[in-house]
Parts: structure tokens; sequence; C-alpha cells
């Protein structure tokens, strides 16, 4: 694990059975992402703005309101909860998990409704972001939108990748600002600022402003 950047690996063996995991920060994660190692599986990731009574994948689902991943069990200062859903707990399979930790100055994971306007939604930071991902969890068939400030390097930010795709890099549905203090959206699309949706982001800076503490 490192404290620096918030950010932890671990892996496990499923049991089966409703049970924890260790993810060795010392706060607890706001983000979760589980991947079973052994067989096929579906990406399984836990947002702290859902309340982890649900779950969502890397595709083009909403978010899906049940207990099967992590019990409706918020993760604490030491352990994450998994529940026996086959995707992070199947008896004797094997499991890595990403757990991330808000840094302040250098990572941010919330989420926002949009307004379906190009005089988009400001999300505040409290940094200006490096790179972003945001994902409509409302509805379904819409891509994870990933853009950063290195393949788009002023504002407009006009370049996506879709981490749940093999997807070329696209500059459709994208039209976002990078700001000092947050992000804005600049467009209507669906895909980034549907009226009325909720959307959830994970978002990171360059480390210049962070007030950052002891990595282990």
């Amino acid at each position: 694990s490192n404290e620096t950047s918030g950010f932890s690996i671990a892996t496990y063996t499923g049991t089966g059975s409703l049970g924890t995991v260790g993810h060795g920060l010392t706060n607890a994660p706001a983000v979760v992402i589980i991947k079973k190692r052994s067989a096929s599986g579906n990406w399984v990731i836990g947002h702290h703005q859902n309340g982890f009574n649900g779950q969502l994948y890397f595709d083009t689902g909403a978010f899906s309101s049940n207990s099967g991943s992590f019990n409706n069990t918020t993760p604490t200062s030491t352990v994450v909860t998994i529940n026996t859903d086959s995707t992070i707990n199947t008896s004797s399979a094997t499991y890595v998990m990403y757990c991330f930790t808000e840094i302040e100055g250098y990572s941010k994971f919330g989420s926002f409704v949009g307004n379906g306007s190009a005089d988009g939604t400001f999300i505040y930071t409290g940094f200006r972001p490096a790179f972003l991902i945001i994902k409509n969890a409302t509805s379904s068939g819409y891509n994870w939108m990933m853009m950063d400030s290195v393949r788009s390097t002023f504002n407009m930010v006009e370049k996506s990748l879709n981490p749940n795709s093999s997807n070329a890099e696209s500059s459709s549905d994208v039209d976002i600002d990078f700001l000092s203090n947050g992000f804005k959206l600049r467009q209507s699309s669906a895909w980034m600022n549907q009226s009325g949706s909720t959307f959830i982001y994970m978002a990171f800076g360059d480390g210049n402003t962070a007030k950052f503490g002891n990595s282990k």
C-alpha cells in the first residue's frame, strides 16, 4: 500500500462465505475495484457515493443496487466486506483488489447530477485534474469516459478513451474544462451530462498541491 497516493493492491482467495479483506490503508477506501484472476468474470467497482449498496462493472450498465458484492457495507479503515457473489468471492478462486482513498489536493472520488446543458455542471475537486474518469451511473448504454491533460493539453479537453472497451480514442461527446479547482462540463451529451442522471467520477491531479503523508 502507499499512503502518499492513497492507493493499495491486495490479493485474496475467495471462501464463498461473507467475509472481509484487509486493504492496507489507514483510511476507509472511497473506491474499490475487484477482479477475479483465476477465471473469467466482471470487474466489480464499489464507490462511496453509492454507499457500497451495490456495484458498477466496467461495462455500459448502470449502477446495480443489490447486496451481492459488498453486503451493503461501507469499507472501514482496515477492511473491505465481500459478500458471496461469484464475481468477488467464489470458493478457492483468486482475486485482486485495488483500493483508493482521497488525498487532499491530489484525488477526489465523488458524484454529480447532469444538467443536460452546454453550460454544464461544475464539480469542485480542490485541484486541477490531470486524469479523470466519469460514468453515467443512472442510465445504461453509456461507456466509461477517461480523459487526461496530456493528450488534451488545453481546454476544452476533447479526447477520451473507454476503459470498458477496445474503442479507439474519440473526440466526440467530451468537451470538458479542467480548471484550477475542479472541472466543468461543456456539452449536453448523455455520456457525461445527461439531465437528471447521476454520474460518478474519479479525479486525480498531478500532485503539486497535494498534502502528502508518509508511504509504507
